[in-house]
């Protein structure tokens, strides 16, 4: 294991992109998404990412060099066309020009589409909690959940995210998949010839997995069982059907360098706090946060991932030296 701080991964990261293809804008944006993820602890969504990232730039499959195209389709309605370059730089675009149409309506909608990959959620609403606004976002992703009773792969494992602002602290954060587990788990334990839990896929004929090959040729299991299939349908209709894009089944994978551009969708809604009641709203959300509190051996969301990143933030990222090496590697390829 390698151990290094998060600037000079971030340096690391951003030089393997601009070899690959990325503009250094976008390859900035990019890296500090991977990094924030790696601060967290979510290595899934973090530096593993980068070679499948950096192949699909050399194979045209994302347009490093795209430039989000954000339009105000209405009063409260944002859309940005990612055009097919990665999530990130769409994201940061979409929130910039919202952010001071939702102090004017209140309510704002962003649409993204033609979108990737947008790695961990549940930071995009973070950054909109921290400017006093509850967020919601949602994300189809390439097919991995059977629709309930099925054997076929039509849904993704499609995200959802929350953050609440709180007074004097940092935001209230839920990020979560439909499947039990994200499928970025189930890659890395392919790659290091481990077995899953019993609960997290089905094989291809439906039956439960341990082994993670077979799942990747099959299904996730989806939250809640029929409701989490219902709700990852909900998120399709969210996000590609509103903004045009890929259903799960019609994208292709994040994972490699085949095929066209994945194509999926994002959406996010706003909401300003001032505008709802301000520091009455924020007042009720304590009163909601301290009742949670109260009750022995229960813990807020965001709480943890809050102790993690400082945690990490003083002893710096642990990089698998085969991963670091890799990066090291790609980042010294010209093309």
């Amino acid at each position: 294991m390698t151990t290094r701080t998060s600037s000079e991964l971030h340096e690391l990261a951003t030089r393997v992109l601009v070899n690959a293809g990325a503009s250094p804008a976008n390859a900035g944006i990019v890296a500090d998404a991977l990094i924030a993820a790696e601060l967290d602890g979510i290595s899934s969504h973090g530096l593993a990412r980068m070679a499948a990232y950096a192949d699909q730039l050399a194979s045209g499959k994302v347009d490093g060099l795209a430039s989000p195209e954000v339009k105000r389709a209405a009063a409260a309605v944002v859309t940005v066309d990612a055009r097919h370059g990665f999530a990130f730089p769409a994201i940061a675009a979409g929130i910039s020009s919202a952010l001071p149409i939702v102090r004017e309506t209140g309510v704002v909608a962003i649409a993204i589409g033609n979108s990737h990959h947008c790695g961990v959620l549940g930071h995009a609403v973070e950054s909109m909690a921290r400017q006093n606004v509850l967020a919601l976002a949602f994300s189809n992703t390439p097919a991995a959940i059977a629709p309930w009773g099925g054997t076929r792969g039509v849904f993704g494992t499609n995200p959802i995210a929350l953050a609440c602002p709180r007074r004097g602290q940092g935001p209230l954060v839920i990020d979560l998949a439909m499947s039990v587990v994200a499928r970025g788990k189930i890659m890395q334990a392919a790659t290091r010839n481990e077995s899953i839990p019993e609960g997290w896929a089905l094989d291809a004929s439906g039956k439960p997995t341990t082994d993670p090959r077979e799942a990747l040729a099959g299904t996730m299991v989806p939250i809640g069982g029929a409701k989490g299939a219902a709700l990852a349908l909900m998120v399709e209709l969210l996000t590609a059907a509103l903004t045009r894009s890929h259903f799960g089944f019609e994208a292709s994978s994040f994972f490699d360098a085949e095929g066209g551009p994945p194509s999926i969708g994002q959406l996010f809604l706003m909401f300003d706090i001032q505008t709802f009641g301000g520091e009455a709203v924020l007042e009720r959300i304590e009163t909601l946060c301290r009742a949670i509190e109260e009750d022995a051996g229960t813990r807020l969301p965001g709480v943890r991932r809050f102790a993690v990143r400082r945690r990490i933030a003083e002893s710096g990222i642990d990089v698998p030296d085969l991963l670091y090496q890799e990066l090291l590697r790609r980042a010294s390829m010209t093309v």
